[in-house]
């Protein structure tokens, strides 16, 4: 959407919503709003399927860090579809993945900067809320990626597949390695991170069912997706437990650090560790023997379905509600699910049978 102004934005939107919404758009929110707000994706006007896809957009991606080869291929992925589809990129976000009050001034840049969509992969849940918050009252459409924020903050969440998918089936990969038998430990990202910390509880869960009796969870540790501390809480995983059987670590950064360790170590090949990597990251981890198979979806389809999803919210093809679809392209259609949830798809499990037929 054009603003001409802000306060003839306002001053619609008081006019066909209720008045405490109103207030929240022009007002902006507090941390208090946020916490006694619904969960339910926001949204704004009635999608038309069948309208235009608009030429000219400005989609802003803000991905948890910049330079990240994960994200630097899901923003690739992002990048090609707009150029596509016509529209214009640019990519903004901080240089560390734990920080959070960087990533709120990205946003704000991004709704001064008056872009018609951003697609952000959050930090944590609820801190961008204020931010994003006022950038959908001004008219900015908003769709997280990778990691979601709270649903009333945004319009849609793309996510990389289904979480419970994605906790239950590292947690599989990992129990048949090791023989359903031992102790096991997660080496996860930042304590906030909201992917992270779904997958995980999908993992507990998992570990519930009785043909895991004799697998034991010993520790959940967090290297804060930074490879050196990754590599230092592998280190130290093993020196607290010497008995240690495996290790799920869902994070990109976090498993190739872990087996970088393992690797030159003398756990290599008995440690098992598998959880989310890039094929191109692990591919020699894989052929040394040090893991035998992790999982992932591809990134740059990811990072393309969120740039689909922004342009089909700007074009007001969808609304960001249960039950509305759209078409992204060579991609296919996809349906909103609850609390306007899209998921990718199934993730691929990699090993030394396929690695070599991908490249990111």
């Amino acid at each position: 959407m054009r603003r001409a102004s802000i306060r003839r934005t306002c001053a619609a939107l008081a006019a066909v919503t209720s008045l405490a919404l109103a207030a929240t758009a022009c007002g902006g929110t507090t941390k208090k709003d946020v916490g006694s707000e619904g969960g339910s994706a926001a949204t704004a006007g009635k999608a038309d399927p069948g309208a235009a896809t608009k030429k000219g957009l400005t989609v802003g991606f803000l991905p948890k860090q910049v330079n990240n080869p994960y994200f630097t291929s899901a923003d690739n992925g992002g990048r090609k579809a707009l150029e596509e589809l016509g529209e214009k990129y640019k990519e903004v976000g901080p240089s560390s993945a734990t920080d959070t009050s960087g990533q709120v001034s990205y946003v704000n840049t991004l709704t001064q900067q008056q872009v018609d969509a951003m697609a952000v992969s959050a930090q944590d849940p609820g801190a961008l809320c204020t931010a994003l918050k006022q950038a959908m009252s001004n008219g900015i459409k908003v769709v997280t990626y990778d990691s979601d924020t709270k649903p009333e903050c945004r319009n849609a969440f793309v996510s990389q597949a289904s979480a419970e998918d994605l906790g239950r089936t590292e947690v599989q990969l990992l129990a048949q390695q090791i023989g359903y038998q031992g102790k096991i430990a997660v080496l996860s990202a930042a304590q906030t991170a909201t992917n992270q910390n779904t997958w995980i509880d999908y993992m507990k869960q998992e570990l519930k069912d009785p043909k895991y009796k004799n697998v034991q969870l010993v520790k959940v540790a967090y290297g804060n997706d930074d490879a050196q501390q990754s590599f230092q809480q592998t280190q130290g995983l093993l020196q607290e437990y010497p008995d240690l059987k495996g290790i799920i670590s869902p994070t990109t950064v976090g498993i190739k650090a872990a087996a970088q360790y393992l690797s030159g170590s003398k756990y290599r090949g008995k440690v098992k560790l598998t959880g989310l990597g890039t094929p191109n990251d692990m591919r020699k981890y894989v052929k040394n023997g040090t893991v035998d198979a992790f999982e992932l979806w591809d990134p740059a389809k990811l990072g393309e379905l969120a740039a689909r999803t922004a342009v089909a919210l700007s074009s007001g093809q969808i609304g960001g509600k249960e039950g509305e679809t759209f078409k992204a392209g060579a991609m296919g259609s996809y349906t909103l699910g609850k609390d306007g949830v899209i998921n990718l798809g199934k993730p691929t499990v990699f090993d030394a049978r396929n690695i070599d037929q991908f490249d990111f």
